[in-house]
């Protein structure tokens, strides 16, 4: 609301009656108090705030109401008592709505002193009044709404600074500290102890859909999950549950391609389920969607932990396929691969290669000349299969 202008300026008749009503701001307060108070307990939620503090706010507040109504102070909507309210109950908790309703009650009091004080002022100029006072009511309450937005908005970031935190923090490790643990678990309300699952997602944005983890404590399941720079990491709390079972309800929420930890015991070894997540996350192509338990990716991890050995291992395995131009290659690993997948029966694998029976011994005599060994067998199968999945997740030969 804009300054009031020269021709809008207060009456001797309107700053008299002010000047009258300001005597009673003592007992307008005292009014005010007890108007507040209902048997209605969300319209009265002032448990944060000191009786003291609430009466000292009600005086400011009908105390400025009245120096606006008089013209000593313009510019409700910029006011810095409405708004220095507005930061102390935001502050403590009090919800906007009781504030609102506070600011209501005071006009309306404000509005009968001044009534029952007009006297003979002329109908007009009472109206006047009526109209600077409640422009007054409104310009403040929108400073006030403006302020405890404001003061939220802050207190929000800063909870979501030190939650960020915290949460790195128990990625680092520190939660073997018991201290650090027992206020990490308060911060974050999640338990201490017990079994958790860390899971790790990565892929285009959002990486779990939004609200999972009020979706996942509807369920009883205490989650919280953390955005990094290319990562969102999900700490997910058994608490006596079966961790498959808790793992289909995450899983169901991914929008990326995402790897789970076995269960480790308690916030002091979340660093380590981050490190064995991160490491199955590692071992799935970029292509994947999904979650997947690192349990169900031992061998891919294993090659992965050692990628020179690896390497080493693909070149000696199927060196001589590799080396073969890009056409032809491929056939060959997708009919070795699938030949494995199916227990070795080229009858099976002739339908998910589109061929027939005789193609795939051709094939599989191709590779096996090539690479100079007998594809059968317990050790050749391992080899063969070790060497494909180190392929699929890009695993580069020695040159």
């Amino acid at each position: 609301m804009a300054a009031r202008s020269e021709h809008t300026l207060p009456s001797v008749g309107t700053r008299e009656l002010v000047a009258a009503c300001r005597t009673e701001i003592p007992a307008l307060t005292k009014q005010l108090i007890a108007a507040i108070f209902t048997d209605i307990p969300e319209w009265t939620d002032y448990s944060p705030v000191s009786r003291d503090d609430l009466h000292h706010a009600c005086c400011r507040y009908l105390t400025r109401v009245l120096d606006l109504v008089a013209g000593d102070v313009t510019s409700p909507d910029r006011d810095d008592v409405a708004a220095a309210i507005g930061r102390n109950r935001a502050a403590q908790g009090v919800p906007l709505e009781v504030m609102l309703r506070t600011f209501r009650l005071g006009g309306q009091i404000v509005w009968e002193a001044l009534l029952d004080k007009a006297g003979e002022l002329p109908p007009g100029e009472v109206r006047k009044i009526g109209v600077e006072t409640w422009s007054a009511i409104d310009g403040m309450s929108s400073s006030l709404v403006t302020s405890y937005r404001s003061t939220e908005l802050e207190q929000v970031r800063r909870d979501e600074r030190r939650r960020h935190g915290v949460i790195e923090d128990l990625l680092a490790g520190s939660a073997r500290d018991t201290t650090f643990a027992a206020r990490a678990a308060r911060e974050l309300n999640l338990p201490a102890h017990g079994g958790y699952l860390v899971v790790a997602v990565r892929g285009d944005r959002p990486h779990v859909e939004i609200g999972t983890e009020t979706a996942l404590a509807a369920l009883g399941i205490r989650s919280v999950w953390h955005d990094r720079v290319e990562t969102m990491v999900g700490l997910v709390s058994l608490e006596q549950r079966d961790g498959s079972a808790v793992l289909d309800q995450v899983g169901s929420r991914i929008r990326g391609r995402a790897a789970a930890s076995p269960v480790v015991q308690g916030l002091a070894q979340i660093d380590t389920g981050h490190a064995l997540a991160m490491l199955g996350l590692e071992t799935l192509p970029a292509t994947a969607r999904g979650l997947v338990s690192l349990e169900q990716r031992y061998p891919e991890a294993l090659l992965l932990r050692s990628p020179d050995l690896t390497a080493l291992m693909v070149a000696r395995t199927l060196g001589p396929v590799l080396e073969l131009p890009l056409k032809e290659r491929e056939i060959l690993l997708r009919t070795l691969a699938i030949w494995l997948a199916e227990n070795c029966s080229a009858a099976n694998a002739a339908p998910r290669l589109h061929c027939h029976r005789n193609t795939v011994i051709n094939r599989l005599q191709r590779i096996s000349a090539l690479l100079g060994r007998r594809l059968e067998g317990q050790r050749s199968y391992l080899e063969l299969s070790l060497a494909l999945a180190a392929l699929e997740m890009g695993v580069r030969t020695p040159a």
